[in-house]
Protein backbone atom coordinates (compact mmCIF):
# COMPACT_ATOMS: atom_id res chain seq x y z
CA UNK A 1 0.00 0.00 0.00
CA UNK A 2 2.18 3.04 1.39
CA UNK A 3 2.43 4.81 -1.98
CA UNK A 4 0.18 6.21 -3.86
CA UNK A 5 0.18 4.75 -7.72
CA UNK A 6 -1.00 7.58 -10.28
CA UNK A 7 -2.98 5.94 -13.01
CA UNK A 8 -1.57 7.33 -16.62
CA UNK A 9 -4.45 6.36 -18.59
CA UNK A 10 -7.20 8.74 -19.60
CA UNK A 11 -9.79 7.87 -17.01
CA UNK A 12 -12.56 7.73 -19.01
CA UNK A 13 -11.14 4.77 -20.69
CA UNK A 14 -11.86 1.30 -18.69
CA UNK A 15 -10.06 -0.74 -21.25
CA UNK A 16 -6.89 1.26 -21.00
CA UNK A 17 -6.74 1.85 -17.37
CA UNK A 18 -7.27 -2.58 -16.60
CA UNK A 19 -4.42 -2.89 -18.81
CA UNK A 20 -2.11 -0.12 -17.40
CA UNK A 21 -3.02 -1.76 -14.35
CA UNK A 22 -1.87 -5.39 -15.36
CA UNK A 23 1.02 -3.74 -16.89
CA UNK A 24 2.02 -1.99 -13.26
CA UNK A 25 1.24 -5.59 -11.21
CA UNK A 26 3.03 -8.43 -14.07
CA UNK A 27 3.14 -11.05 -11.25
CA UNK A 28 -0.24 -12.12 -11.83
CA UNK A 29 -0.79 -15.68 -14.32
CA UNK A 30 -2.87 -15.92 -17.21
CA UNK A 31 -5.89 -17.52 -15.26
CA UNK A 32 -5.19 -15.04 -12.41
CA UNK A 33 -5.62 -11.93 -15.04
CA UNK A 34 -8.75 -13.75 -16.71
CA UNK A 35 -10.46 -13.84 -13.15
CA UNK A 36 -9.81 -9.94 -12.47
CA UNK A 37 -10.59 -9.05 -15.85
CA UNK A 38 -14.20 -10.56 -15.22
CA UNK A 39 -14.76 -8.86 -12.31
CA UNK A 40 -13.97 -5.65 -13.89
CA UNK A 41 -15.82 -5.91 -17.21
CA UNK A 42 -18.91 -6.51 -14.56
CA UNK A 43 -18.26 -3.44 -12.63
CA UNK A 44 -18.09 -1.37 -15.82
CA UNK A 45 -21.10 -2.92 -17.09
CA UNK A 46 -22.94 -1.63 -13.69
CA UNK A 47 -21.42 1.84 -13.42
CA UNK A 48 -20.28 2.56 -16.36
CA UNK A 49 -21.50 5.75 -16.95
CA UNK A 50 -21.89 6.60 -13.33
CA UNK A 51 -20.23 9.72 -11.80
CA UNK A 52 -19.43 10.50 -8.11
CA UNK A 53 -20.01 13.66 -6.59
CA UNK A 54 -16.82 14.83 -6.78
CA UNK A 55 -17.19 14.09 -10.87
CA UNK A 56 -15.05 11.75 -11.63
CA UNK A 57 -16.11 8.23 -12.95
CA UNK A 58 -17.35 5.77 -10.25
CA UNK A 59 -14.94 2.58 -10.89
CA UNK A 60 -12.14 4.59 -10.62
CA UNK A 61 -12.19 4.21 -6.45
CA UNK A 62 -12.48 0.12 -6.65
CA UNK A 63 -10.05 0.14 -9.48
CA UNK A 64 -7.81 2.31 -6.49
CA UNK A 65 -8.46 0.13 -4.11
CA UNK A 66 -7.58 -3.30 -6.09
CA UNK A 67 -3.88 -1.09 -7.32
CA UNK A 68 -3.49 -0.63 -3.24
CA UNK A 69 -3.91 -4.49 -2.43
CA UNK A 70 -2.16 -5.31 -5.72
CA UNK A 71 1.31 -3.00 -4.57
CA UNK A 72 1.31 -5.76 -1.53
CA UNK A 73 1.08 -8.58 -4.16
CA UNK A 74 -2.05 -9.99 -2.28
CA UNK A 75 -4.02 -13.12 -4.52
CA UNK A 76 -6.40 -12.47 -6.97
CA UNK A 77 -9.68 -13.30 -4.82
CA UNK A 78 -8.43 -10.40 -2.62
CA UNK A 79 -8.03 -7.78 -6.26
CA UNK A 80 -11.69 -9.13 -6.97
CA UNK A 81 -12.97 -8.24 -3.92
CA UNK A 82 -11.37 -4.86 -4.37
CA UNK A 83 -12.76 -4.39 -7.29
CA UNK A 84 -16.49 -5.49 -7.02
CA UNK A 85 -16.81 -4.20 -2.91
CA UNK A 86 -19.30 -1.75 -4.22
CA UNK A 87 -20.74 -4.14 -6.28
CA UNK A 88 -23.90 -5.07 -4.23
CA UNK A 89 -25.43 -1.50 -4.42
CA UNK A 90 -26.26 -2.51 -8.31
CA UNK A 91 -28.43 -5.56 -7.61
CA UNK A 92 -25.62 -8.07 -7.53
CA UNK A 93 -26.47 -10.77 -5.54
CA UNK A 94 -24.03 -12.51 -3.27
CA UNK A 95 -25.54 -15.53 -4.74
CA UNK A 96 -24.34 -14.50 -8.35
CA UNK A 97 -20.97 -13.32 -6.79
CA UNK A 98 -20.43 -17.37 -5.37
CA UNK A 99 -21.46 -18.82 -8.94
CA UNK A 100 -18.92 -16.06 -10.82
CA UNK A 101 -16.30 -15.67 -9.09
CA UNK A 102 -15.96 -18.40 -5.91
CA UNK A 103 -17.28 -18.71 -2.38
CA UNK A 104 -14.64 -17.23 -1.30
CA UNK A 105 -14.73 -13.68 -3.11
CA UNK A 106 -18.67 -13.89 -1.87
CA UNK A 107 -17.82 -14.41 1.90
CA UNK A 108 -15.04 -11.49 1.95
CA UNK A 109 -17.50 -9.04 0.13
CA UNK A 110 -20.03 -10.22 2.47
CA UNK A 111 -18.33 -9.51 5.65
CA UNK A 112 -16.58 -6.15 3.85
CA UNK A 113 -19.57 -4.67 3.22
CA UNK A 114 -21.02 -4.91 6.60
CA UNK A 115 -17.93 -3.13 7.85
CA UNK A 116 -17.50 -0.16 5.57
CA UNK A 117 -21.28 0.46 5.23
CA UNK A 118 -21.34 1.03 9.58
CA UNK A 119 -20.07 4.46 10.16
CA UNK A 120 -17.36 4.85 12.49
CA UNK A 121 -16.74 8.19 13.16
CA UNK A 122 -19.22 8.62 16.30
CA UNK A 123 -18.49 8.30 19.84
CA UNK A 124 -21.49 5.74 20.51
CA UNK A 125 -22.27 2.33 21.33
CA UNK A 126 -23.01 2.11 17.79
CA UNK A 127 -19.40 2.47 16.87
CA UNK A 128 -18.31 0.05 19.21
CA UNK A 129 -20.63 -2.52 17.71
CA UNK A 130 -19.32 -1.93 14.32
CA UNK A 131 -15.59 -2.07 15.54
CA UNK A 132 -16.15 -5.51 17.21
CA UNK A 133 -17.79 -6.59 14.25
CA UNK A 134 -14.98 -5.42 12.20
CA UNK A 135 -12.26 -7.32 14.79
CA UNK A 136 -14.22 -10.68 14.76
CA UNK A 137 -14.73 -10.84 11.05
CA UNK A 138 -10.49 -10.08 10.97
CA UNK A 139 -10.25 -13.45 13.30
CA UNK A 140 -11.78 -15.11 9.94
CA UNK A 141 -10.10 -14.00 7.40
CA UNK A 142 -7.56 -11.03 7.47
CA UNK A 143 -8.20 -10.41 3.51
CA UNK A 144 -11.40 -8.45 4.87
CA UNK A 145 -9.47 -6.07 7.25
CA UNK A 146 -7.06 -5.79 4.49
CA UNK A 147 -9.43 -4.70 1.88
CA UNK A 148 -11.53 -2.65 3.96
CA UNK A 149 -7.93 -0.72 4.85
CA UNK A 150 -7.50 -0.24 1.50
CA UNK A 151 -10.73 1.58 0.77
CA UNK A 152 -10.45 3.46 3.50
CA UNK A 153 -6.66 4.34 2.71
CA UNK A 154 -8.27 5.72 -0.62
CA UNK A 155 -11.11 7.70 0.71
CA UNK A 156 -8.54 9.82 3.08
CA UNK A 157 -6.28 10.25 0.13
CA UNK A 158 -9.14 11.66 -2.12
CA UNK A 159 -10.88 13.72 1.02
CA UNK A 160 -11.05 17.18 -0.59
CA UNK A 161 -14.39 16.50 -2.18
CA UNK A 162 -15.69 15.99 1.13
CA UNK A 163 -17.60 18.71 3.00
CA UNK A 164 -15.39 20.05 5.91
CA UNK A 165 -17.03 17.95 8.60
CA UNK A 166 -17.14 14.86 7.00
CA UNK A 167 -13.29 15.59 6.28
CA UNK A 168 -12.76 16.34 9.90
CA UNK A 169 -15.21 13.18 10.93
CA UNK A 170 -12.92 10.74 8.53
CA UNK A 171 -9.79 12.00 9.75
CA UNK A 172 -10.84 11.28 13.56
CA UNK A 173 -11.57 7.80 12.73
CA UNK A 174 -8.72 7.17 10.70
CA UNK A 175 -6.50 8.15 13.74
CA UNK A 176 -8.43 6.40 16.42
CA UNK A 177 -9.04 3.14 14.52
CA UNK A 178 -7.31 2.70 11.06
CA UNK A 179 -4.11 3.69 12.15
CA UNK A 180 -3.85 2.03 15.34
CA UNK A 181 -5.41 -1.43 13.38
CA UNK A 182 -2.69 -0.89 10.61
CA UNK A 183 0.12 -0.65 13.29
CA UNK A 184 -1.13 -3.87 14.55
CA UNK A 185 -1.12 -5.46 11.51
CA UNK A 186 2.31 -4.36 10.87
CA UNK A 187 1.68 -2.36 8.25
CA UNK A 188 3.60 0.31 9.14
CA UNK A 189 3.86 2.36 5.85
CA UNK A 190 -0.06 2.54 5.23
CA UNK A 191 0.19 3.35 9.53
CA UNK A 192 2.50 6.30 8.74
CA UNK A 193 0.42 7.45 5.38
CA UNK A 194 -2.67 7.06 7.26
CA UNK A 195 -1.63 9.18 10.19
CA UNK A 196 0.13 12.10 8.15
CA UNK A 197 -3.22 12.26 6.11
CA UNK A 198 -5.49 12.48 9.29
CA UNK A 199 -3.01 14.87 10.95
CA UNK A 200 -3.70 17.07 7.82
CA UNK A 201 -7.14 17.58 8.00
CA UNK A 202 -7.70 17.49 12.47
CA UNK A 203 -4.79 20.09 12.77
CA UNK A 204 -3.84 21.11 9.34
CA UNK A 205 -1.91 24.43 11.03
CA UNK A 206 0.78 22.08 12.65
CA UNK A 207 0.42 20.07 9.33
CA UNK A 208 1.95 23.08 7.27
CA UNK A 209 4.37 24.32 9.91
CA UNK A 210 5.67 20.63 10.26
CA UNK A 211 5.85 20.40 6.47
CA UNK A 212 7.61 23.71 6.16
CA UNK A 213 10.06 23.14 8.64
CA UNK A 214 11.25 20.01 7.18
CA UNK A 215 11.17 21.01 3.81
CA UNK A 216 13.55 24.04 4.73
CA UNK A 217 15.97 21.44 6.01
CA UNK A 218 16.23 19.16 3.01
CA UNK A 219 19.09 20.33 1.42
CA UNK A 220 21.37 20.21 4.68
CA UNK A 221 19.49 17.37 6.42
CA UNK A 222 20.38 15.33 2.47
CA UNK A 223 24.42 16.20 3.39
CA UNK A 224 24.85 15.34 7.02
CA UNK A 225 22.78 11.99 6.64
CA UNK A 226 24.97 11.42 3.26
CA UNK A 227 28.39 11.60 5.78
CA UNK A 228 26.69 8.83 8.46
CA UNK A 229 25.62 6.58 5.17
CA UNK A 230 29.21 6.40 4.08
CA UNK A 231 30.49 6.03 7.64
CA UNK A 232 28.62 2.94 8.18
CA UNK A 233 29.26 1.22 4.47
CA UNK A 234 33.28 1.17 5.04
CA UNK A 235 32.93 -0.01 9.08
CA UNK A 236 29.80 -2.47 7.81
CA UNK A 237 32.77 -3.44 4.66
CA UNK A 238 36.32 -3.46 7.00
CA UNK A 239 33.26 -6.22 8.90
CA UNK A 240 32.86 -8.24 6.02
CA UNK A 241 28.76 -7.16 6.21
CA UNK A 242 27.17 -6.63 2.89
CA UNK A 243 24.34 -4.13 3.57
CA UNK A 244 21.66 -1.65 2.21
CA UNK A 245 20.90 2.02 3.43
CA UNK A 246 18.28 4.12 3.20
CA UNK A 247 17.13 7.41 4.11
CA UNK A 248 14.64 9.33 5.44
CA UNK A 249 12.79 12.31 7.39
CA UNK A 250 10.30 10.96 9.89
CA UNK A 251 6.68 11.41 9.09
CA UNK A 252 4.36 14.66 10.10
CA UNK A 253 2.39 12.72 12.51
CA UNK A 254 5.35 11.21 14.71
CA UNK A 255 7.08 14.68 14.77
CA UNK A 256 3.69 16.02 15.74
CA UNK A 257 3.62 13.56 18.80
CA UNK A 258 7.55 14.64 19.65
CA UNK A 259 6.22 17.99 19.88
CA UNK A 260 3.20 17.25 22.05
CA UNK A 261 5.18 15.25 24.23
CA UNK A 262 8.11 17.38 24.50
CA UNK A 263 5.77 20.56 24.42
CA UNK A 264 8.55 22.29 21.46
CA UNK A 265 8.28 23.75 17.99
CA UNK A 266 9.10 21.66 14.93
CA UNK A 267 12.22 24.36 14.76
CA UNK A 268 13.04 23.25 18.20
CA UNK A 269 13.22 19.51 17.26
CA UNK A 270 16.51 17.63 16.18
CA UNK A 271 15.76 14.37 15.87
CA UNK A 272 13.82 14.18 12.95
CA UNK A 273 15.95 11.92 10.95
CA UNK A 274 16.52 8.37 10.78
CA UNK A 275 18.45 5.48 8.88
CA UNK A 276 17.53 2.17 8.11
CA UNK A 277 20.32 -0.79 7.63
CA UNK A 278 19.18 -3.79 6.34
CA UNK A 279 21.66 -6.97 6.34
CA UNK A 280 20.94 -10.77 5.76
CA UNK A 281 20.82 -12.35 9.32
CA UNK A 282 19.92 -11.62 12.74
CA UNK A 283 24.04 -12.44 14.17
CA UNK A 284 25.19 -9.66 11.75
CA UNK A 285 22.13 -6.91 13.10
CA UNK A 286 24.22 -6.90 16.47
CA UNK A 287 27.51 -6.71 15.30
CA UNK A 288 26.15 -3.50 13.35
CA UNK A 289 24.70 -2.05 16.30
CA UNK A 290 28.27 -2.36 18.08
CA UNK A 291 29.84 -1.49 14.80
CA UNK A 292 26.95 1.88 14.85
CA UNK A 293 27.95 2.24 18.59
CA UNK A 294 31.51 2.36 17.86
CA UNK A 295 30.88 5.02 15.47
CA UNK A 296 28.73 7.07 17.07
CA UNK A 297 27.85 7.36 21.16
CA UNK A 298 24.53 6.16 21.36
CA UNK A 299 21.68 8.47 23.71
CA UNK A 300 21.23 6.34 27.39
CA UNK A 301 17.72 4.45 27.43
CA UNK A 302 17.09 5.08 23.63
CA UNK A 303 18.20 1.30 22.45
CA UNK A 304 15.42 -1.39 22.16
CA UNK A 305 15.77 -5.03 20.82
CA UNK A 306 12.42 -5.76 18.83
CA UNK A 307 14.69 -9.06 17.42
CA UNK A 308 15.06 -10.61 20.48
CA UNK A 309 11.42 -9.65 22.03
CA UNK A 310 9.62 -8.77 18.96
CA UNK A 311 6.11 -6.45 18.54
CA UNK A 312 2.67 -8.13 18.79
CA UNK A 313 2.43 -7.58 15.20
CA UNK A 314 5.45 -9.79 14.62
CA UNK A 315 7.98 -6.46 13.73
CA UNK A 316 11.59 -7.13 13.97
CA UNK A 317 14.72 -4.83 14.29
CA UNK A 318 16.93 -3.20 16.21
CA UNK A 319 16.72 0.76 17.19
CA UNK A 320 19.11 3.14 19.09
CA UNK A 321 19.75 6.74 18.62
CA UNK A 322 23.13 7.77 18.45
CA UNK A 323 24.59 11.76 18.34
CA UNK A 324 25.97 11.98 15.17
CA UNK A 325 27.76 15.49 14.56
CA UNK A 326 25.98 16.96 17.49
CA UNK A 327 22.59 15.97 16.28
CA UNK A 328 20.24 12.93 17.47
CA UNK A 329 20.08 10.21 15.39
CA UNK A 330 17.72 7.12 14.54
CA UNK A 331 19.02 3.81 13.26
CA UNK A 332 17.42 1.29 12.56
CA UNK A 333 18.97 -2.66 12.08
CA UNK A 334 17.04 -5.32 10.52
CA UNK A 335 17.30 -8.44 8.00
CA UNK A 336 15.62 -8.23 4.61
CA UNK A 337 13.40 -10.79 5.70
CA UNK A 338 12.01 -8.36 8.66
CA UNK A 339 11.74 -5.83 6.85
CA UNK A 340 9.49 -7.34 3.98
CA UNK A 341 7.56 -8.59 6.96
CA UNK A 342 7.65 -4.64 8.64
CA UNK A 343 6.63 -2.73 5.02
CA UNK A 344 3.74 -5.52 4.05
CA UNK A 345 2.58 -6.53 7.64
CA UNK A 346 0.01 -9.09 8.00
CA UNK A 347 -0.15 -8.98 4.05
CA UNK A 348 2.97 -10.46 4.06
CA UNK A 349 1.52 -13.61 4.93
CA UNK A 350 -0.16 -13.92 0.93
CA UNK A 351 3.16 -13.23 -1.12
CA UNK A 352 4.40 -15.98 -3.25
CA UNK A 353 6.97 -17.55 -1.19
CA UNK A 354 9.89 -17.56 -4.04
CA UNK A 355 7.50 -16.71 -7.24
CA UNK A 356 6.42 -20.03 -7.05
CA UNK A 357 4.83 -21.42 -4.39
CA UNK A 358 1.30 -20.21 -3.36
CA UNK A 359 1.15 -21.82 0.81
CA UNK A 360 0.25 -19.31 2.95
CA UNK A 361 2.47 -17.84 5.70
CA UNK A 362 0.44 -18.90 9.28
CA UNK A 363 -1.35 -15.90 9.78
CA UNK A 364 -2.44 -17.50 13.23
CA UNK A 365 0.40 -16.85 14.77
CA UNK A 366 0.34 -13.02 14.99
CA UNK A 367 -0.73 -12.07 18.64
CA UNK A 368 -3.83 -10.02 17.37
CA UNK A 369 -5.68 -12.84 16.22
CA UNK A 370 -4.58 -15.20 19.01
CA UNK A 371 -6.80 -12.54 20.62
CA UNK A 372 -9.43 -12.41 18.86
CA UNK A 373 -9.74 -15.99 18.19
CA UNK A 374 -10.25 -16.49 22.16
CA UNK A 375 -12.62 -13.39 22.86
CA UNK A 376 -15.20 -14.68 19.93
CA UNK A 377 -16.91 -16.59 23.11
CA UNK A 378 -16.54 -13.35 25.43
CA UNK A 379 -19.78 -11.28 25.67
CA UNK A 380 -18.76 -7.62 24.99
CA UNK A 381 -22.44 -6.52 25.73
CA UNK A 382 -20.94 -4.06 28.58
CA UNK A 383 -19.60 -0.96 26.97
CA UNK A 384 -16.65 0.35 29.36
CA UNK A 385 -15.47 -3.45 28.71
CA UNK A 386 -15.36 -3.58 25.21
CA UNK A 387 -13.67 -0.10 25.24
CA UNK A 388 -10.86 -1.55 27.80
CA UNK A 389 -10.62 -4.48 24.99
CA UNK A 390 -10.92 -1.50 21.97
CA UNK A 391 -7.50 0.05 23.82
CA UNK A 392 -5.95 -3.60 24.38
CA UNK A 393 -6.36 -4.19 20.37
CA UNK A 394 -5.12 -0.98 19.13
CA UNK A 395 -2.98 0.89 21.45
CA UNK A 396 0.25 0.59 22.29
CA UNK A 397 2.73 -2.27 24.23
CA UNK A 398 5.32 -2.47 26.57
CA UNK A 399 6.96 -5.63 28.01
CA UNK A 400 7.64 -6.29 31.72
CA UNK A 401 9.41 -9.84 33.33
CA UNK A 402 8.78 -11.15 36.04
CA UNK A 403 11.38 -12.06 38.97
CA UNK A 404 11.78 -15.62 37.22
CA UNK A 405 12.86 -13.65 34.06
CA UNK A 406 9.42 -14.51 32.06
CA UNK A 407 8.33 -11.78 29.51
CA UNK A 408 4.90 -10.46 29.69
CA UNK A 409 3.27 -8.09 26.74
CA UNK A 410 0.71 -6.00 27.98
CA UNK A 411 -1.15 -2.32 26.97
CA UNK A 412 0.52 0.67 27.65
CA UNK A 413 -0.86 1.95 30.58
CA UNK A 414 -1.25 -1.09 32.05
CA UNK A 415 -1.02 -1.32 36.02
CA UNK A 416 0.78 -4.09 38.68
CA UNK A 417 -3.10 -5.27 38.67
CA UNK A 418 -2.97 -5.86 35.11
CA UNK A 419 0.37 -8.00 35.38
CA UNK A 420 -1.08 -9.56 38.46
CA UNK A 421 -4.28 -11.09 36.41
CA UNK A 422 -2.02 -11.90 33.71
CA UNK A 423 -0.14 -13.99 35.44
CA UNK A 424 -3.45 -16.02 37.34
CA UNK A 425 -6.63 -14.77 38.13
CA UNK A 426 -5.85 -15.92 41.77
CA UNK A 427 -2.91 -13.41 41.76
CA UNK A 428 -4.96 -10.71 40.75
CA UNK A 429 -7.51 -11.17 42.97
CA UNK A 430 -4.97 -11.34 46.09
CA UNK A 431 -2.54 -8.29 45.20
CA UNK A 432 -2.67 -5.58 47.75
CA UNK A 433 0.77 -4.01 46.74
CA UNK A 434 3.66 -4.60 43.89
CA UNK A 435 7.66 -3.42 43.54
CA UNK A 436 8.82 -2.60 40.60
CA UNK A 437 12.75 -3.52 40.22
CA UNK A 438 12.75 -3.68 43.90
CA UNK A 439 10.68 -0.58 44.79
CA UNK A 440 7.27 -0.40 45.86
CA UNK A 441 4.67 0.89 43.67
CA UNK A 442 1.55 2.46 43.36
CA UNK A 443 -1.01 0.21 42.33
CA UNK A 444 -2.47 2.50 39.98
CA UNK A 445 0.71 3.80 38.72
CA UNK A 446 1.40 2.68 34.78
CA UNK A 447 4.55 -0.14 33.98
CA UNK A 448 7.27 0.70 32.67
CA UNK A 449 8.91 -0.72 29.74
CA UNK A 450 11.42 -3.84 30.65
CA UNK A 451 10.69 -3.12 34.66
CA UNK A 452 10.93 -6.74 36.72
CA UNK A 453 7.49 -6.64 38.68
CA UNK A 454 6.98 -8.84 41.68
CA UNK A 455 3.24 -8.63 43.09
CA UNK A 456 2.45 -9.16 46.83
CA UNK A 457 -0.79 -10.90 47.63
CA UNK A 458 -2.90 -11.20 51.15
CA UNK A 459 -5.35 -14.02 51.19
CA UNK A 460 -7.95 -11.80 53.10
CA UNK A 461 -7.82 -9.60 49.89
CA UNK A 462 -9.93 -8.95 47.13
CA UNK A 463 -11.32 -7.15 43.69
CA UNK A 464 -12.50 -3.11 44.56
CA UNK A 465 -14.32 -1.42 42.14
CA UNK A 466 -11.03 1.39 42.78
CA UNK A 467 -9.31 -1.67 40.97
CA UNK A 468 -12.14 -2.09 38.49
CA UNK A 469 -11.38 1.89 37.21
CA UNK A 470 -7.51 1.34 36.70
CA UNK A 471 -7.23 -1.74 35.25
CA UNK A 472 -6.85 -1.73 30.89
CA UNK A 473 -6.49 -5.22 30.21
CA UNK A 474 -10.14 -6.81 29.11
CA UNK A 475 -9.00 -10.03 31.20
CA UNK A 476 -8.72 -8.55 34.52
CA UNK A 477 -11.68 -5.54 33.82
CA UNK A 478 -13.79 -9.09 33.14
CA UNK A 479 -12.16 -10.43 36.33
CA UNK A 480 -12.73 -7.54 38.79
CA UNK A 481 -16.36 -7.11 37.31
CA UNK A 482 -17.38 -10.59 37.74
CA UNK A 483 -16.26 -10.81 40.84
CA UNK A 484 -17.66 -8.00 41.64
CA UNK A 485 -21.27 -8.64 40.53
CA UNK A 486 -20.45 -12.05 42.39
CA UNK A 487 -20.28 -11.05 45.91
CA UNK A 488 -20.63 -7.10 46.12
CA UNK A 489 -25.09 -7.04 46.67
CA UNK A 490 -24.86 -2.85 45.84
CA UNK A 491 -21.92 -3.12 43.21
CA UNK A 492 -24.76 -3.27 40.04
CA UNK A 493 -27.10 -0.33 41.65
CA UNK A 494 -23.88 2.18 41.53
CA UNK A 495 -22.71 1.74 38.28
CA UNK A 496 -22.14 4.71 36.32
CA UNK A 497 -24.98 6.66 38.61
CA UNK A 498 -25.68 8.04 41.92
CA UNK A 499 -27.82 6.27 44.21
CA UNK A 500 -31.54 7.33 44.32
CA UNK A 501 -32.25 10.31 46.03
CA UNK A 502 -29.00 11.92 46.35
CA UNK A 503 -28.28 15.09 44.75
CA UNK A 504 -24.71 16.07 42.74
CA UNK A 505 -23.70 17.11 46.03
CA UNK A 506 -24.77 14.78 47.81
CA UNK A 507 -23.00 12.19 46.00
CA UNK A 508 -19.48 13.15 46.54
CA UNK A 509 -17.79 10.31 47.65
CA UNK A 510 -17.01 10.49 51.76
CA UNK A 511 -13.37 11.26 51.76
CA UNK A 512 -13.94 14.55 49.89
CA UNK A 513 -16.98 15.87 52.35
CA UNK A 514 -15.68 17.92 55.25
CA UNK A 515 -17.99 17.97 58.67
CA UNK A 516 -18.18 21.78 59.29
CA UNK A 517 -17.13 23.27 62.27
CA UNK A 518 -19.11 24.15 64.99
CA UNK A 519 -22.16 21.72 64.05
CA UNK A 520 -21.94 18.82 67.10
CA UNK A 521 -24.93 17.06 65.15
CA UNK A 522 -22.77 16.68 62.27
CA UNK A 523 -19.32 15.45 63.99
CA UNK A 524 -18.71 11.95 63.66
CA UNK A 525 -17.48 9.64 66.48
CA UNK A 526 -13.40 10.11 66.66
CA UNK A 527 -13.39 7.82 70.21
CA UNK A 528 -12.40 4.74 68.40
CA UNK A 529 -8.87 5.17 66.25
CA UNK A 530 -9.30 4.14 62.66
CA UNK A 531 -7.40 2.41 60.27
CA UNK A 532 -6.10 3.43 56.35
CA UNK A 533 -7.26 1.44 53.80
CA UNK A 534 -5.05 1.60 50.88
CA UNK A 535 -6.32 1.43 47.22
CA UNK A 536 -9.29 0.21 49.12
CA UNK A 537 -7.31 -2.65 50.74
CA UNK A 538 -6.21 -3.63 54.28
CA UNK A 539 -3.49 -4.84 55.75
CA UNK A 540 -0.72 -2.98 53.49
CA UNK A 541 1.69 -1.22 55.03
CA UNK A 542 2.02 2.33 55.86
CA UNK A 543 2.42 5.06 58.74
CA UNK A 544 0.89 7.79 59.72
CA UNK A 545 3.29 11.05 59.00
CA UNK A 546 4.49 12.72 62.21
CA UNK A 547 4.60 16.19 60.30
CA UNK A 548 1.27 16.90 60.30
CA UNK A 549 -0.28 13.92 62.69
CA UNK A 550 -3.62 12.93 60.63
CA UNK A 551 -6.55 12.21 62.50
CA UNK A 552 -10.09 10.59 61.37
CA UNK A 553 -11.91 12.65 59.67
CA UNK A 554 -9.22 14.62 57.67
CA UNK A 555 -8.53 13.97 54.14
CA UNK A 556 -5.94 12.37 53.57
CA UNK A 557 -3.45 11.31 50.89
CA UNK A 558 -0.75 8.97 50.19
CA UNK A 559 2.33 8.91 49.39
CA UNK A 560 4.87 5.84 48.49
CA UNK A 561 7.78 6.45 50.30
CA UNK A 562 11.11 3.45 48.93
CA UNK A 563 11.45 1.82 51.75
CA UNK A 564 8.91 2.16 54.78
CA UNK A 565 5.75 1.48 52.39
CA UNK A 566 3.18 4.03 52.34
CA UNK A 567 3.36 7.48 54.11
CA UNK A 568 -0.36 8.88 54.85
CA UNK A 569 -0.32 12.97 55.27
CA UNK A 570 -2.86 15.20 55.67
CA UNK A 571 -3.59 17.16 52.09
CA UNK A 572 -3.39 20.24 53.02
CA UNK A 573 0.34 19.46 54.91
CA UNK A 574 2.91 21.27 53.54
CA UNK A 575 5.51 18.38 53.92
CA UNK A 576 3.76 16.90 51.72
CA UNK A 577 2.49 19.47 48.94
CA UNK A 578 6.54 19.98 48.61
CA UNK A 579 7.20 16.42 48.37
CA UNK A 580 8.73 16.48 44.44
CA UNK A 581 7.30 14.61 41.53
CA UNK A 582 4.55 13.72 44.35
CA UNK A 583 1.96 13.00 41.98
CA UNK A 584 3.46 9.81 40.23
CA UNK A 585 4.19 8.53 43.35
CA UNK A 586 0.32 9.16 45.36
CA UNK A 587 -1.58 6.55 45.69
CA UNK A 588 -5.55 6.80 47.05
CA UNK A 589 -5.84 6.17 50.44
CA UNK A 590 -9.01 6.31 53.24
CA UNK A 591 -9.91 6.16 56.00
CA UNK A 592 -11.44 2.47 57.23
Amino acid sequence: MGIEYIFKSKIDEPDALINEFFLVNDNYSPDDKAHIQKAWNLLIEKTGNLKRDCGLPYYLHPLRVAQILASNRLDADTIVSGILHPIHKFGVTSEEIAANFGENVSNILITTNKIISLPLNSRTLHESDSIRKMFFAMSDDARVILLTLSDRLDRIRHIESLEKEKQRALAESVIEIWAPLADRLGMQKEKNELEDLSLKYTNPSVYVQIEKIVAQSQDERAAYLEKAVNSIYKSAEKAGIHVTITSRAKHYYSIYQKMRKRNKAPSELYDLLALRVLCNTAAECYTLIGIVHGLWKPMDGRFKDYIAIPKANGYQSLHTTVICEGKPLEIQIRTNEMHNLAEHGIASHWLYKKGTNHDLVEADKLDIFNKLQKLKETSLTDEETFNTLKNELLGDEIYVFTPKGDVRKLPAGATAIDFAYSIHSAIGEKIIAAKADGKIIPLSKPLQNTQIIEIITNPQAHPTESQLKIVKTSKAHQKIHSWLMANEPTFSDTLNMPKEGTTEATAIPAKKRRTKHGDPSKAPDQSKPRDVLVQGQKNVLYNLAQCCNPRYPDLIMGYVTRTKGISVHRADCLTYQRIPNKESRSIEVDWD
